[in-house]
């Protein structure tokens, strides 16, 4: 190491000795030290708007790359606005480090009123984090920014937030630069893959539910499936990884009746990558009859909200794998029929009101327009509850939604992260009028990086889910009729390119013309429009 380096710096040579080759951030007085390293640094630093969409665009830069994406924040402020973005990876497990400054060292604790001062910044995170790490001196830098890329790889992935007091950063550098290997994911249990073998090679109604976790497995899933004959209903963070057109292939539909009924009716169910979650199914508790196998990284979901049969602590590929092999050679017991997969299908596809409907027909048009490894970031809006279980994707870390954490506002800056984190693909931030407004600052970012994105608005100049929920519930609608800009106009001022078809075609035209553009595009499509019905 450079005798002249700052902490600072070390935490930025670090980062480029860890494989990091974008940071998102605001420079600010706290994190002078940062940035002179990162002056001296290949990495490439994305200046944004507002720290939310720091937060956002490493979320998606980790989504559509599969590399951890990283954000650069000042103390106080800058964390709290980032505090929403880091909440979402939390809730969806994305591989986001938080590096942020905070007081001096003297300083904490002590409510001095210094500047961006947080009585306890690091307790201010902790519930958002996998791990938040205060330095205390330089030579706990290393260890720390160890730490995060072990979680990152052996673990279940989650943010973490390391923090550099003031004087720390600015004192010189102690110890190397060099990376260190991660642990190991764990392997499954012998015993427990033998165990989960004899319950599936005896199963007449097998069934799997794969959710985020399998995104980089989907070979391993579906030679499971296939060697099962069992259906596979998707969670959102799961879509894509067993093709929609797949004839096993239910996708995300936990939350239709028909899939929630052929579940309750298997008598063994593999659920893997997933929590099972509220947000998947919309109902408290799927019912499940049948032996429960479930596979994770995180040993509290193993056992959590069901009974578990067997529980295997592992890497999902590799359990996969196994559980494939074992029953190699052995063939199924039973499956359910093709036909019945068909039934379920259709029901779900089937009585959909107009509102959907017209969804569909947007939908329709962006996946004729978009390549097959085109990405969708989508915002918490109608159109996308519709996608969620319409869209059809044939490839994972292709469909990025908001699920737990719900935020507004995650569209627009994941797009830009995901566009960055892979520049090959073709993007589109799916976003509604009320969301898109949350982070519409971070247009100039896009702008300013010259990227290519189609951003598909749905107006319907209201909190539409919510006014729904009004009226059903008998309550006056208050507060979701907000006052809604000239969308052209706004998006013309930052410089981006905008567009309101007229016609299907024309919105299939804008799309395509979109991602070959100089810059993003905003394209308008409003629910009362005469061309959707």
């Amino acid at each position: 190491m450079a005798t002249n380096m700052t902490c600072g710096q070390a935490a930025i040579a670090l980062l480029e000795n860890y494989g990091v080759d974008t940071v998102f951030g605001i420079p600010g007085v706290h994190t002078l030290d940062l940035y002179r390293g990162l002056a001296g640094s290949k990495i490439r630093h994305i200046g944004v708007r507002h720290e939310q969409g720091a937060g956002f665009m490493a979320d998606g830069y980790a989504r559509a790359s599969g590399r951890p994406g990283v954000c650069c924040v000042i103390t106080g402020p800058g964390l709290t606005n980032a505090a929403t973005p880091i909440g979402q990876a939390f809730s969806d497990s994305v591989p986001v480090l938080v590096l942020s400054s905070v007081n001096a060292t003297g300083d904490l604790g002590k409510g001095r009123g210094r500047l961006h001062e947080i009585t306890d910044q690091q307790a201010s995170i902790a519930p958002l984090v996998s791990a938040s790490h205060s330095l205390r001196s330089p030579g706990e830098l290393a260890g720390a920014v160890a730490d995060a890329f072990d979680r990152f790889a052996s673990e279940r992935p989650r943010p973490v937030h390391i923090e550099i007091p003031l004087d720390v950063m600015a004192a010189p550098a102690a110890g190397d630069t060099a990376s260190r290997a991660a642990a190991a994911r764990p392997t499954p249990d012998a015993g427990a893959i033998a165990e989960a073998a004899g319950l599936l090679g005896k199963a007449k109604r097998p069934m799997i539910v794969a959710g985020g976790g399998t995104v980089d497995c989907p070979g391993e899933l579906r030679r499971l499936a296939e060697a099962l004959g069992a259906p596979v209903a998707l969670t959102t963070a799961g879509k894509g990884v067993l093709p929609d057109d797949h004839p096993l292939c239910l996708g995300a539909t936990l939350l239709m009746r028909a899939t929630q009924d052929l579940l309750a009716s298997a008598d063994v169910v593999v659920a893997v990558g997933t929590e099972l979650s509220e947000t998947d199914s919309w109902i408290d508790r799927l019912t499940i009859r049948g032996k429960l196998v479930r596979i994770d990284l995180d040993q509290r979901t193993l056992t959590r909200d069901y009974a578990t049969a067997v529980g295997i602590l592992a890497d999902a590929g590799a359990a996969l794998a196994g559980l494939a092999r074992t029953l190699a050679g052995n063939g199924a017991a039973g499956h359910i029929a093709a036909a019945e997969i068909e039934k379920t299908r259709k029901a779900n596809r089937a009585g959909w009101p107009a509102l959907q409907e017209k969804h569909a027909r947007v939908l329709d048009t962006l996946r004729a327009a978009l390549p097959e490894d085109g990405i969708v970031v989508s915002d918490m809006t109608q159109i996308a509850y519709t996608a969620n279980y319409h869209f059809p994707a044939s490839q994972p870390r292709c469909w990025f939604h908001p699920v737990g954490y719900g935020t507004l506002g995650y569209a627009l800056p994941a797009a830009i992260g995901a566009k960055l984190g892979r520049p090959e693909s073709a993007v589109v931030a799916m976003a509604g009028d009320a969301g898109f407004l949350f982070t519409v600052q971070e247009l100039a970012t896009a702008v300013e990086q010259k990227l290519p994105i189609a951003i598909l608005l749905w107006n319907n100049d209201a909190l539409g889910q919510i006014a729904g929920d009004m009226v059903n519930r008998g309550i006056p609608e208050i507060g979701v009729k907000p006052r809604n800009p000239d969308f052209m106009a706004l998006a013309r001022a930052f410089g981006a390119h905008a567009v309101k078809p007229d016609s299907l075609d024309a919105l299939r035209t804008a799309i395509a013309d979109a991602f070959k553009a100089d810059g993003p595009t905003l394209i308008e499509v409003h629910e009362k429009s005469a061309y959707l019905g």
